[in-house]
């Protein structure tokens, strides 16, 4: 089990842009491929992005060209920087393995999107 805390989250105007921090811990991070996902009101949960230990990434289409997700192997931590936010954004983001494997879902951050 990998123990993940999110961070950085907060209220955004649109065209905006946060910097979201994920911090995991408890087991070998650096071998698994990690993701973050987002659960809108009323919504399922869907992963937005993703990285592999060895650094390629992947994007849903809805955010390709406005997020980058990046890792630190030393720091155990995982980054999805989003720039040019919309209304649609607004969500309660989450970090976990990519796909999440049974793995506990930590808390989540909340982007809101707003004027």
């Amino acid at each position: 089990q990998v123990q993940l805390v999110e961070s950085g989250g907060g209220l955004v105007q649109p065209g905006g842009s946060l910097r979201l921090s994920c911090a995991a811990s408890g087991s070998i991070f650096s071998i698994y491929a990690m993701g973050w996902y987002r659960q809108a009101p009323g919504k399922q949960r869907e992963l937005v992005a993703a990285i592999t230990g060895g650094g390629s990434t992947s994007y849903v289409d809805s955010v390709k060209g406005r997020v980058t997700i990046s890792r630190d192997n030393a720091k155990n931590t995982v980054y999805l920087q989003m720039n040019s936010l919309k209304p649609e954004d607004t969500a309660v983001y989450y970090c976990n393995r990519a796909p999440s494997a049974g793995n506990s879902w930590g808390q989540g951050t909340q982007v809101t999107v707003s004027s």
